[in-house]
């Protein structure tokens, strides 16, 4: 806001100040103005009507450095924001549970209903599958306390879904729980070769009947190769 201020009367002997004021920052900025005694001669006095104080607004400028440095701090943000989601989109976390084959595709006794249940549920709901079992997947090696502990060959779960990952580790209890991350999902579910034989008993004595072999097949990653029996 700018206020000018005009006196009445302007005598040799007084001053008369026009005073600006602006605002600059969180304080004002005043500048004064004053006509000298002499311009005008001693012995004249020269009035002028009262006039009311004019106001009018003014645009209000930040100096050169403060424009720039809140320009190169916005600047920043955008691109810091920008660094973050690239990076969200390039690398994606993945949860697992592992164990030997044995135990997870011939022994288990829940482990195939509790895997085709999920998978019909996510049918029902359009769901797009986000889980898999990866029979000697290479991300293990990442983990030399795991595999120290694993028979072979080792058939891990795994999906980006971490509660549901936790709640199969309950479920299951005899497997081993980690996570990861990768920057594809080929990179993810990446396996090595392996062959997978599980010996048939000669009596199944069990109330449900025994796990067909190659059940687990549905499950695998595309282009992962078939099982043999």
């Amino acid at each position: 806001m700018v206020v000018l201020a005009m006196s009445s009367m302007i005598t040799p002997s007084s001053v008369a100040a026009m005073a600006v004021r602006m605002p600059t920052g969180g304080g004002s900025f005043q500048f004064h103005h004053h006509l000298e005694s002499s311009v005008f001669p001693s012995s004249v006095g020269v009035r002028i009507p009262s006039l009311p104080s004019l106001s009018f607004s003014a645009p209000f400028t930040l100096g050169r450095d403060a424009s720039s440095s809140r320009t190169a701090a916005a600047v920043a943000a955008d691109v810091s924001e920008v660094s973050s989601g690239e990076q969200e989109q390039k690398s994606k976390k993945y949860y697992f549970v592992v164990a030997n084959a044995k135990f997870m595709l011939d022994e288990e006794e829940h482990f195939k209903e509790l895997m085709f249940e999920r998978l019909r549920n996510y049918g029902e709901r359009n769901k797009e599958q986000d889980f898999w079992l990866v029979i000697e997947p290479k991300f293990l090696d990442k983990f030399p306390d795991i595999t120290k502990r694993l028979k072979r060959p080792a058939v891990a779960l795994v999906s980006t879904n971490g509660p549901w990952i936790t709640f199969m580790k309950l479920r299951l209890d005899r497997v081993l729980s980690e996570s990861y991350e990768a920057d594809s999902l080929e990179e993810a579910l990446a396996s090595n070769p392996a062959e997978i034989e599980f010996e048939r008993p000669e009596k199944w004595v069990a109330p449900y009947p025994k796990y067909e072999y190659g059940w687990w097949e549905s499950f695998l990653p595309a282009g992962s190769q078939k099982a043999q029996a």
